[in-house]
């Protein structure tokens, strides 16, 4: 609350008020007091030529106040302060020279003390009398007594002009320009001066510098810097102003045009409304297409609904989105199939070398469509190993059929609603993929590709997985349920193609709905093939040469296959190709035209390459080592087997090689099944009674794991029991059971492939998967020596004779 003036100062200061206001003479330096009471400011130096109202805490300043109300003069000294504030000014914060001042109307309100204080005369603090607040100090009042030269008139022009500058650029200034004008002339240069540096919005040490200043040229000349800045400051502010303005003038002026354009085409019949047009064209496309009654009905009540809306309210848009996601879809429209068996053949070919088998599946898969009229209700998993041709596959088969082919990959995905779709409720909604991709295509019967299913996640918003049961399910399909659009659409005429590296990862229940189609690696000579009819042109297309520009042998391409790209797909095998064809490029660039023409042989292959990463060299032999066969993601490969005895101090058995709890068990059953068995294979039975085996297998970063690896270790195991290495280049793959049945493995086609990779044509399977071997293409099994083993003793004969 503010109080009276009689509740802040002595009643003699309230007595003296109406003479403080009536004397219009100024105070001389010989009537100004030796001592003044000092007050604090912290943002900026007050200036004499200044009359401004002041804001400073009651705590501890009130004091000070009292004190300069008593004095004969009823004036203080104003300081600019070191800190950013007034609160706890010490004697050492305060500048040493300021502006005398006197109090006019001080008022208490709130904590706070609010006076005019009305410039007079600068000071400069000569001793401090008091260290405390009240702040008491003896002054002096510093004066430039020169008379006024001619060059001081050129600077107080130059600053009266300079203001006449500033004062169009900002009304604040001819208000405080018409107050100056009031108390002083324009020939008063040391006012003129301060007045012009109080204007400015320099920093307050820039100011004080201008109050420490008494010589008048010296100060006038700072004093015209700093306002020929704030001029500068003033232009560039306005500047902008101006553009602002004017860019939103020139927006405006459209807007009001465009409306009024608006009003007279719909006054002509010319143009609709915005909710008009929308409506017609949601019409228009509803007229083209065959809806099922229940979703007619859902979207004729969003028509009536946006007929009501305004068009600038929220829900208008969101109805409005709807409308067009829903109309967009391809209701009842469908692509004819092309069942052209001998066309389908030959397209086949053409996309791919070797797969026999998938090709003769697909081929299968068709002719039943052909005999049936349709092809629906069918989900494809194709599994196999990265690079082997799994999505191109999926586009052939779309490019056969004469049908539309979308791919999404799963990888990685976390949220059912990418699958189903968000809820109306929430912002920023939209549909599912499904949705997605029948408004892509255009057509209600395409081909689906979902790539790297079995790498779908799960989280906090819910599981993909699960979410794709009802859309791959040939029974719950055909009245699919997006939670966007909320009505039911038919995917039964979808043809979904799925592809994965493994199975393991992918859920049962979702399994069970897919007709699987394994693709295994490719062998050397069908790598060959790929490159020369597929992979080598589509590099030498891709760096702009022609085919007679660069060829590669055959033997160059199985050199770079052995040596550099022993991998099941040919992923690996096109970028050293494209490696190869940028370093011919890069001679070619250095040579004439008309020499750049080139063949590639092995030596350049080296030149290019490098030395190669696989060399030629035989599987390693010897007591306790035995090749066996193993299943990857990344396709089939061998593993050595390794058998050593440590001492015979005493017995032990230890497992290395980075091995999982499955093939440990394996081993530990093998290491029993043999020690109890040893007569049998004829060697002493107790041979390991005292003998510390260590069996490892190589390659000790890569995790291992798995059954199959049985009877490989038992081999390795009787190798080293009857001292006697296997006797020939062969490899085998097995479960092992302690009774000694060798049971089924999987992977038998990537396994045998793995096998005639690193030249060895001589294995042992499981009897249970001779119908496995007998499946595979005639040229994979060509040249294979086969031996079949329901019990180990098959093996061991197999293997020792």
């Amino acid at each position: 609350m503010r109080k009276d003036l009689d509740d802040l100062l002595e009643p003699e200061l309230l007595n003296n008020e109406e003479d403080i206001f009536s004397s219009d003479l100024a105070l001389t330096n010989q009537a100004l007091p030796q001592t003044l009471y000092i007050l604090p400011l912290a943002e900026r130096p007050f200036f004499p030529a200044q009359t401004l109202p002041v804001l400073m805490a009651e705590d501890p300043w009130l004091d000070t106040v009292k004190k300069i109300g008593e004095t004969p003069a009823q004036v203080g000294g104003l300081l600019l302060v070191r800190p950013n504030e007034e609160e706890g000014a010490k004697a050492d914060d305060f500048y040493p020279i300021g502006s005398v001042v006197r109090l006019h109307h001080p008022m208490r309100s709130d904590g706070k003390i609010q006076f005019i204080a009305e410039g007079l005369q600068r000071f400069q603090v000569v001793e401090w009398l008091s260290m405390t607040p009240p702040y008491l100090a003896r002054v002096e009042y510093p004066e430039d007594k020169r008379p006024a030269s001619g060059q001081t008139k050129a600077y107080a022009m130059a600053i009266i002009n300079t203001l006449k500058e500033l004062v169009p650029l900002n009304p604040l200034y001819s208000e405080e320009l018409r107050y100056f004008l009031d108390r002083f002339g324009p020939n008063e240069p040391s006012p003129l001066t301060d007045f012009a540096a109080a204007l400015t919005t320099a920093e307050k040490e820039e100011l004080q510098d201008i109050l420490d200043t008494v010589d008048i040229r010296r100060r006038m000349q700072k004093v015209l810097i700093l306002i020929k800045k704030e001029l500068d400051v003033a232009k560039l502010q306005a500047q902008i102003r101006q553009s602002v303005e004017r860019k939103i003038s020139d927006h405006q002026r459209k807007f009001f045009l465009r409306e009024q354009l608006k009003v007279i085409q719909q006054e002509l019949g010319i143009s609709k409304d915005d909710r008009q047009a929308d409506i017609d064209k949601f019409s228009e496309r509803l007229s083209t297409l065959k809806i099922p009654v229940k979703a007619r009905k859902v979207i004729d009540d969003e028509l009536d609904k946006l007929r009501i809306l305004d068009s600038s309210s929220p829900e208008y848009a969101v109805t409005r989105n709807y409308l067009d996601w829903i109309t967009t879809i391809p209701w009842g429209v469908y692509s004819k199939d092309k069942f052209n068996l001998k066309e389908a053949h030959a397209i086949l070919d053409e996309d791919h070398d070797g797969l026999a088998d998938v090709k003769e599946r697909i081929i299968e898969f068709l002719a039943v469509g052909s005999l049936k009229g349709e092809v629906s209700g069918s989900i494809i998993l194709l599994v196999g190993p990265p690079g082997v041709g799994k999505t191109s596959i999926g586009r052939s088969i779309a490019r056969t059929l004469g049908r539309k082919f979308y791919r999404f990959s799963l990888g990685g995905m976390r949220d059912e609603a990418e699958i189903k779709g968000h809820r109306r409720t929430y912002i920023g909604a939209m549909p599912g993929k499904m949705v997605q991709a029948l408004k892509d295509v255009g057509t209600a019967n395409p081909i689906i590709m979902l790539d790297e299913i079995d790498k779908v996640g799960s989280s906090y918003r819910g599981d993909p997985a699960s979410a794709m049961l009802e859309m791959l399910d040939p029974e719950q399909n055909a009245e699919f349920l997006d939670h966007y659009l909320d009505v039911r659409l038919d995917l039964s005429k979808v043809l979904f193609i799925c592809t994965a590296n493994t199975l393991d990862t992918i859920p049962g229940p979702l399994l069970d709905r897919m007709e699987i189609i394994r693709l295994a690696g490719y062998i050397t000579d069908e790598k060959v093939q790929i490159a020369k009819h597929h992979l080598w042109p589509r590099q030498l297309e891709n760096a702009g040469l022609k085919k007679n520009q660069l060829k590669i042998s055959d033997a160059a391409l199985s050199y770079v296959i052995e040596g550099y790209a022993r991998e099941a797909g040919v992923r690996n095998l096109e970028k050293k190709l494209g490696r190869m064809v940028r370093k011919a490029v890069v001679e070619f660039v250095t040579k004439p035209k008309t020499k750049r023409q080139k063949s590639i042989s092995i030596k350049d292959v080296q030149n290019y390459l490098g030395q190669p990463f696989f060399k030629q060299e035989k599987p390693p032999a010897g007591i306790g080592i035995v090749n066996g066969l193993a299943w990857t993601s990344m396709g089939g490969a061998t593993l050595t087997l390794e058998a050593s005895q440590i001492h015979s101090n005493n017995r032990g058995f230890k497992l290395t090689g980075n091995l999982g709890d499955v093939m440990k068990e394996s081993a530990e059953i093998a290491y029993s099944f043999i020690a109890s068995h040893l007569k049998e294979f004829k060697c002493s039975s107790d041979h390991f009674d005292k003998a510390f085996i260590h069996v490892h297998v190589p390659e000790g970063a890569t995790p291992k794991d798995g059954p199959s690896a049985g009877v490989t270790m038992a081999t390795a195991l009787l190798s080293l029991a009857r001292n006697q290495k296997v006797p020939r280049l062969l490899a085998m793959t097995g479960e092992l059971t302690l009774t000694g049945q060798v049971l089924a493995v999987g992977g038998i086609r990537e396994k045998v492939i793995a096998a005639r990779r690193i030249r060895i044509m001589e294995v042992i399977l499981p009897e249970a998967n001779r119908k496995d071997f007998d499946e595979l293409p005639a040229h994979i099994r060509t040249g294979m020596t086969v031996h079949f083993a329901k019990q180990y003793k098959d093996v061991a004969a197999v293997v020792f004779g």
